[in-house]
């Protein structure tokens, strides 16, 4: 304090005046714990320094209270309502450092939002990225913090199909987490307690994870069926046989009949997407494969045939079709 009773108390803190909300009170609360006087019995010095700080932190953690300390200095409290010129605090009321760091936080409307002390965001190291943090809301003054905090994970096809384990980065914490078998895009898994930390307390919310799934070049998910085209050739659609195909379980026959409709599928039962009732089917539906490029052979097969068909694909067609 200077000769004239001018608190900086910037430097109280020790934070610069360009200090935002959240290094002023990550400074705070490091100074608080030092000089606390439960960490400091009988220590008077220590109890002076601590109403310092608290006194600093409640008018610069105030954006009301820090604009006029920034623009009238030591005449701050006398250029508005509210001012306090000196702080008063009774430790006997507090059963624990825990206990006083909360009930101050709250009244001078600290909150407990993302980077209030337990979330900043996550580290560089989580596969797949999280963004740039947690979301989640504070609370406001009086009210009880809301802790929880919602992120999105992004999960390949296969993982999602046989369920996976993932190691997340969270603020200096390594999280595991197992993703079961059978997730679907826009599923939300709850990880108790690894949410946002309320300052002073160690209380923390929950983690919401959105899981996102990536799209697969060959499957679609439809409710708890898989769904994907089968290419098959013109002779296999005519004349039907059995053809392998490939599953999720790998390769598996199956029975064409012969005059495949396109847009008809085959199913193969409990071959599909992983559910709590057990598995759901597999569609496949056929799709016309044409070669780029024919053999002499299949040149001359196509052309004899085309001499031979009896039946006109477009009969009745061109009738209907007129407007």
């Amino acid at each position: 304090m200077s000769a004239n009773g001018y608190r900086d108390y910037f430097k109280v803190l020790g934070v610069d005046r360009g200090a935002d909300a959240d290094a002023i009170k990550r400074a705070f609360r490091k100074l608080a714990r030092q000089h606390h006087p439960d960490v400091n019995p009988g220590d008077k010095d220590a109890e002076a320094r601590f109403k310092e700080i608290s006194e600093a932190y409640e008018v610069l953690s105030d954006p009301d209270k820090r604009r006029r300390y920034e623009q009238f200095g030591q005449y701050w409290s006398q250029a508005g309502s509210g001012g306090m010129g000196g702080m008063d605090v009774d430790f006997g009321r507090y059963g624990n450092f825990d206990d006083f760091i909360n009930d101050l936080l709250g009244r001078f409307g600290g909150g407990a939002g993302p980077g209030a002390g337990g979330f900043g965001g996550f580290g560089t190291g989580f596969p797949g990225g999280f963004g740039a943090g947690f979301g989640g809301a504070g609370g406001g003054r009086g009210a009880a913090p809301n802790l929880d905090a919602e992120a999105t994970l992004s999960l390949s096809f296969s993982d999602a199909f046989h369920g996976c384990e993932r190691t997340l980065a969270v603020n200096e914490e390594r999280v595991q987490v197992r993703i079961p078998a059978g997730v679907k895009d826009g599923s939300r898994l709850r990880l108790k307690g690894k949410g946002n930390l309320q300052p002073g307390t160690g209380r923390r919310g929950d983690l919401y994870l959105n899981l996102k799934l990536q799209p697969h070049p060959v499957w679609r998910l439809d409710g708890d069926q898989l769904r994907a085209d089968l290419p098959l050739s013109l002779d296999e659609l005519a004349l039907g046989g059995e053809v392998v195909v490939a599953t999720p379980d790998g390769e598996a026959k199956v029975q064409v009949p012969p005059g495949m409709k396109v847009g008809r599928s085959l199913r193969l039962r409990g071959k599909g997407w992983p559910a709590a009732a057990g598995r759901g089917d597999l569609l496949l539906t056929p799709t016309l494969q044409l070669p780029e490029t024919l053999s002499d052979r299949e040149r001359q097969l196509l052309e004899g045939l085309r001499e031979a068909r009896s039946v006109d694909p477009r009969q009745g067609w061109a009738a209907a079709a007129r407007l």
